[in-house]
């Protein structure tokens, strides 16, 4: 390998390197799948409208417990909105591109610092919430629901919250690995 070829990193082979280039520009076609989830956070928009108009008509003359299920309803979608809104900064972000926002006052600062440990750790953390607003549902219509589904619901939410614990687990045990090695 020339010293060129080595400043440049471009391995000897012409193949090798066009390959190679081809595959780096195949994270590219995750830029679509990206916007399409950016995208569906309008569809979510809209069921949080239509959620919160259907409360608003009845507040009247519904009781505090179907109130609370109806906010409830509400921050589930805007949970899944915030976590559908990590995946896409985090996931281009990490995944297709570097977000070049050029220090817009609005940007929040975890932006360009999620790597792809703490998006996994996010996503369990939304996910496990968004299970247990599920099951405090279940717990507030506990005389409508089967115990089956109680079960199901608890056994979900479990596996979910031992889920998180075993990913931030191995998260910190990799980044205690990595700094030993550094060292």
């Amino acid at each position: 390998m020339t010293p060129q070829e080595k400043t440049q990193g471009r391995p000897e082979n012409p193949v090798e390197h066009l390959i190679e280039q081809g595959l780096f520009a195949s994270r590219w076609i995750l830029a679509p799948i990206y916007i399409g989830l950016s995208l569906s956070l309008l569809l979510i928009l809209f069921k949080f409208g239509q959620e919160a108009w259907e409360m608003a008509k009845h507040i009247v003359s519904i009781s505090v417990e179907n109130t609370i299920l109806g906010i409830l309803g509400l921050i589930d979608l805007s949970l899944m909105a915030n976590l559908l809104l990590m995946i896409v900064f985090g996931g281009y972000q990490n995944f297709v591109s570097k977000l070049e926002l050029d220090g817009h006052e609005d940007t929040p600062d975890w932006i360009g610092h999620v790597g792809f440990g703490d998006l996994k750790l996010k996503l369990m953390a939304s996910i496990v919430a968004i299970s247990a607003i599920e099951l405090l549902k279940y717990f507030l219509t506990i005389e409508q629901v089967s115990n089956r589904t109680m079960t199901w619901g608890i056994a979900i939410h479990i596996t979910f919250v031992v889920s998180a614990v075993l990913l931030a687990a191995m998260d910190y045990v990799m980044s205690r690995v990595r700094n030993d090695a550094a060292q």
